[in-house]
């Protein structure tokens, strides 16, 4: 399962909020009306998402996060229920507001590969964001870093291009040699428990409609990372 449907070709407006949970409860009655529940979910309406990040040995996404660099990438490995047969490799590209999403499949074998720091057959890849991977692994010493763990409830609106998500739960491991786990240890990185991550995803514009129940919510933009907010812990 996953969000993506393959690489995205154009920038996508990106926006976020740090919410409590009385909010997040008035904001899903409200878009509710009018949004429909993402196709991937679970009875439930949600899933879970756990993404390996990379970074080097500088720690060049972290410090650019904090500075405010406005262009900049990540790359990372995320699977989804804790279900290792279906992984991908992502870069996402933030250029302030604006995000890019590149994706490619890859298996547990070669994920587990990476891990490990074997990449010489990444060189030959069919997928052009692998070989890309490969380069950096080996040329700025990028490496995995942590863990970060949340539960995703999606809703979508076609005009627009919308996709509105409450990510609640967010986690991420101590410091362990093994990333990939069949169960795995975190803690919780919100300084309040009951606090959630809103985004917000569009292409062109966003709908009125979509826009004012959001501010009506009360809901404040703000800039939130959680590989920022799982970094603190190591």
């Amino acid at each position: 399962m996953s969000e993506n449907t393959g690489e995205r070709v154009c920038f996508r407006h990106e926006l976020k909020y740090q919410i409590g949970y009385a909010q997040y409860l008035e904001l899903r009655s409200r878009l509710r009306t009018v949004m429909s529940a993402d196709g991937h979910t679970g009875d439930d309406g949600r899933y879970l998402i756990r993404s390996i990040y990379f970074d080097n040995y500088r720690d060049k996404a972290l410090r650019e996060k904090i500075d405010g660099v406005s262009r900049r990438e990540k790359f990372r490995i995320r699977y989804y229920n804790d279900d290792f047969s279906y992984m991908t490799l992502e870069k996402k590209v933030k250029d302030n507001s604006l995000c890019r999403k590149y994706d490619a499949d890859i298996t547990e074998e070669e994920c587990r590969r990476i891990l490990d720091g074997d990449t010489q057959w990444m060189r030959t890849h069919p997928s052009s964001l692998v070989q890309e991977m490969y380069g950096k692994m080996r040329f700025q010493m990028l490496r995995p870093r942590v863990v970060v763990s949340y539960v995703r409830e999606p809703y979508i609106y076609r005009a627009g291009n919308v996709r509105v998500t409450f990510d609640s739960d967010i986690r991420t491991t101590l410091y362990h040699r093994s990333f990939l786990e069949e169960r795995t240890r975190d803690i919780g990185v919100l300084d309040r428990p009951g606090d959630m991550v809103l985004e917000v995803k569009f292409d062109a514009f966003l709908p009125e409609v979509i826009r004012c129940m959001i501010q009506t919510g009360g809901a404040r933009q703000q800039a939130f990372s959680k590989y920022q907010a799982c970094r603190r812990f190591g």
